[in-house]
């Protein structure tokens, strides 16, 4: 069954034709590695796991590759401010080191508790200067680099005819529409640094042929991607941010280097809205899969809701929609294990629906529908449909169903209730019943017992 895509560079969907035969090298744009990464980062890579394990249920030997930024991303995505590394390490006190590596472990955690395949290779920035000197290098002696005394080496968008392509904005556009230079020795507003050199005090910084320094964001992952994969490659994804700037900047270098198309399919998430806007520290709605935690909600929970919508649709979180999709979750997991095992063969009809959605650009939300399709039916072999499914849905259906946990305090006071219950004090149970309710506890009693349900506010 064929594979279709939607490439971000033609704007429709595409037949995937690998390079090679029967096998897809992947690239995702990883994590810059100075502070947690909240969910909106991460609905990026819920993303790229299904795309992998959709490519890994259509047969595709994949090798999945994700660079890890430890050096290089400025403040500024104009070339300008301070290494987000350095930035980190100065706000809590440590080496640009020692913080890359206590984020790096961090999201790595992350991606397990959301039940995220570990790409094949992790490749960090800081393995790889002198490969990206070399690219730097070769750009400069072909006349694709320019140099500016005492900042760096920029390359010059000038000398490629279709700079551009990938946002759809000419270079006459970019022009046009730039703000006010920050630098004004480069060319153009859209040049971009391949190299910065770095004053004595920079904690971070390599000898070049142009004195110490570190390299630019950009021309760590063409050079990256290139080592691992190839001068050509099947798939580059990452979120929809990354369109105008990085991605462009990374295609310019990389063409311009090797002189043919470098990769062949652009795929790109969208944003995670919070309550319908933007995430951000400063609004106080920057969550993390700590978060998740703490509000006692298992984070795959949250794999479940990102499955709800198709990866190129705005997602919007809010602790409502996350409640509901636990509840969800839970339903379905208990519906599996009510399943029969039975060793008849699941319905080929069935399984030729999800099969055909998931193909279809990753419509996995259609996807879903039909594992619950599986879960609500009678029919044999249903289980080892919904075995099949979870391949690509990745939510461990074959798990406990989730227990939802109460905060302690709130515990006690449930317990408290249902003494008071015991004791036939009604009055009592009414006034703890009303706290809990208040607290975001529902309580249903019945005469199995009493079960309740917790939103957290």
């Amino acid at each position: 069954m064929e594979v279709k895509l939607y490439n971000t560079l033609s704007r429709s969907k595409e037949t995937f034709a690998p390079l090679v035969p029967n096998k897809a090298g992947m690239y995702v744009c990883g994590p810059t590695v100075y502070t947690y990464a909240h969910i909106g980062n991460l609905r990026s890579y819920i993303f790229a796991d299904l795309l992998r394990r959709m490519l890994e249920y259509n047969g595709y030997e994949v090798t999945h590759v994700m660079n890890i930024t430890d050096v290089g991303h400025l403040v500024s995505d104009a070339d300008e401010g301070e290494d987000k590394l350095v930035e980190g390490a100065k706000r809590e006190k440590k080496t640009p080191w020692e913080i890359a590596e206590f984020y790096t472990q961090d999201f790595m955690h992350s991606l397990e508790e959301l039940n995220i395949l570990p790409p094949t290779i992790v490749c960090k920035a800081t393995d790889h200067i002198q490969e990206m000197l070399d690219f730097v290098k070769e750009l400069y002696s072909r006349g694709f680099a320019y140099r500016i005394e005492g900042d760096g080496i920029y390359f010059d968008v000038s000398k490629l005819a279709d700079y551009g392509k990938l946002s759809g904005q000419s270079l006459d556009e970019l022009q046009a529409g730039a703000r006010i230079e920050i630098n004004e020795h480069k060319r153009h507003p859209a040049d971009f640094a391949l190299w910065k050199d770095a004053p004595p005090e920079h904690i971070m910084q390599w000898p070049s042929p142009w004195g110490p320094g570190y390299p630019g964001w950009h021309i760590e992952c063409s050079t990256m991607s290139m080592k691992y994969l190839g001068k050509k490659i099947d798939i580059h994804t990452g979120g929809i941010d990354h369109v105008p700037i990085h991605h462009e900047n990374e295609i310019a270098q990389s063409e311009a280097l090797t002189g043919e198309t470098w990769v062949n399919y652009w795929l790109h998430g969208e944003f995670l809205q919070v309550d319908g806007g933007k995430m951000s520290k400063s609004l106080n709605n920057f969550f993390t899969v700590s978060s998740l935690r703490e509000r006692h909600f298992d984070p795959i929970a949250f794999r479940f809701m990102c499955l709800n919508a198709h990866y190129r649709t705005p997602l919007n979180f809010t602790w409502e929609g996350m409640s509901a999709a636990h509840t969800a979750l839970q339903r379905l997991r208990q519906a599996y294990q009510q399943l029969p095992t039975s060793p008849d063969q699941p319905s080929p009809q069935l399984a030729a629906k999800f099969h055909k959605a998931i193909n279809d650009d990753l419509n996995v939300p259609l996807a879903l529908s039909y594992a619950w399709e599986a879960a609500r039916s009678d029919e044999p072999g249903s289980k080892a449909l919904l075995d099949q499914f979870d391949q690509v849905l990745g939510l461990n259906l074959n798990a406990a169903p989730l227990q939802q946990e109460l905060p302690p305090e709130l515990k006690a006071l449930l317990e408290e209730r249902n003494q008071a219950r015991a004791n036939k004090n009604w009055a009592q149970s009414d006034q703890l019943r009303d706290q809990l309710t208040s607290k975001g506890v529902t309580i249903k009693d019945s005469k199995d017992g009493t079960h309740w349900e917790y939103k957290p506010q």
